[in-house]
């Protein structure tokens, strides 16, 4: 113990830029040592890319976001960063353009331990984050942005990829942009996705917005999932396409909206019973299913709450404005008919990119994510 406090009484601050002592980042990943903080100061980074093998350690961008341009390199071939276990902070930082022979590039290659990322944007690459299979893994995105796969790629460009992990949590997050990959695809054994905006927008041709190809226990609360007309595939969120490998598969999924832009019925929710063993634990309420289409395996609306309506009952999705026209439309809250759920009733609501507002204290729902009026024109 008094050598861990020793350390961390030494703990030093690396701070990066053309001006500083340290003017690389991949000098700062030699330099480093446990409990240090490197800050980058802001500006573009072209070609700087890095591994990271403390056991702890913060990254931040100092001021205004750091942007790291891959311009054709990357760490062993996999990334603009390759973090390689520990528990490791990376909060404003902009990874952009990584390409690699494997069409697996990535912004940030986590590989093993417990990553943080926080306020961070990751822009035309292969893949945004790329995780490795560690049982043990926990990765955690908080306010970031994942946009704009590569168009002409050989193999699928995921903004978001997940291998098989302890956990992932993304909340606050916003998803669009994607090409023929999908928006969030997690393998993880227990999967939080809360208040995030997975919005393909205009230009985006995702396949599924959310998949959970190996089952585990998925939670789906307070997001918008919207899928692109340009879409080839109808299913919004997928569970299970791929076969089950953890020893319990459930989804619960709550007070999201289900957007699909096309006039072609979509299937909001696509569950693929036959690929269990044990059939899946199938939870769905007060959700808002927009456009033509069905949930897979049961009825809109026989869970309970789930409500299915035209594209012109939603203000102006053009606009991100997800608000319900019809304020008539209500639903229980989750503490009262469905006390067992109380934990799933959210809490936020995304109602515009970076905009997070708090639900507390409400006695009237509606079905979906958004419970505020119009937002259009703010």
């Amino acid at each position: 113990m008094a050598l861990l406090l020793d350390r961390e009484a030494q703990a030093a601050t690396i701070r990066v830029g053309p001006l500083e002592r340290v003017q690389t980042i991949a000098d700062a990943a030699r330099l480093a040592q446990d409990g240090d903080v490197v800050e980058i100061s802001a500006g573009s980074y072209h070609g700087d890319v890095a591994v990271w093998t403390q056991k702890r350690l913060t990254i931040r961008g100092a001021d205004t976001r750091t942007v790291l341009h891959a311009a054709g390199n990357s760490a062993e071939g996999k990334a603009i960063w390759v973090i390689r276990d520990g528990d490791i902070t990376v909060s404003n930082i902009e990874f952009r353009g990584a390409r690699v022979s494997a069409a697996n590039g990535a912004g940030i290659r986590f590989e093993k331990g417990r990553l943080t990322v926080l306020d961070c944007a990751f822009i035309d690459n292969q893949i945004g984050i790329l995780t490795a299979n560690f049982p043990d893994a926990e990765l955690t995105i908080e306010r970031s942005l994942f946009a704009d796969a590569p168009v002409l790629e050989p193999a699928l460009p995921h903004l978001l990829y997940v291998g098989h992990i302890a956990s992932l949590r993304v909340i606050g997050s916003r998803f669009h942009g994607g090409r023929r990959g999908h928006l969030l695809k997690s393998r993880a054994r227990i999967s939080d996705v809360r208040y995030n905006l997975l919005v393909d927008g205009p230009g985006g041709s995702a396949s599924y917005e959310a998949d959970f190809p190996n089952g585990g226990d998925v939670t789906l609360v307070g997001n918008v999932i919207a899928q692109s007309s340009a879409s080839e595939n109808r299913t919004l969120v997928a569970f299970g396409a791929e076969g089950n490998t953890w020893p319990l598969s459930r989804l619960r999924l709550v007070h999201n909206t289900l957007y699909s832009e096309g006039v072609l019925p979509a299937r909001f929710l696509n569950v693929f019973y036959d690929k269990f063993a044990i059939r899946p634990d199938i939870v769905t309420r007060n959700n808002l299913l927009v456009g033509p289409g069905s949930m897979s395996g049961f009825s809109v609306d026989s869970q309970g709450g789930d409500h299915q309506v035209s594209h012109n009952a939603v203000h102006n999705p053009s606009a991100m404005d997800f608000t319900l026209a019809d304020r008539s439309l209500s639903v229980d809250g989750l503490g009262g008919k469905d006390s067992a759920l109380e934990s799933l009733q959210p809490r936020l609501e995304h109602l515009e990119p970076g905009r997070l507002t708090p639900l507390a204290g409400r006695t009237r729902w509606v079905p979906g994510a958004i419970q505020a009026t119009s937002t259009s024109g703010r």
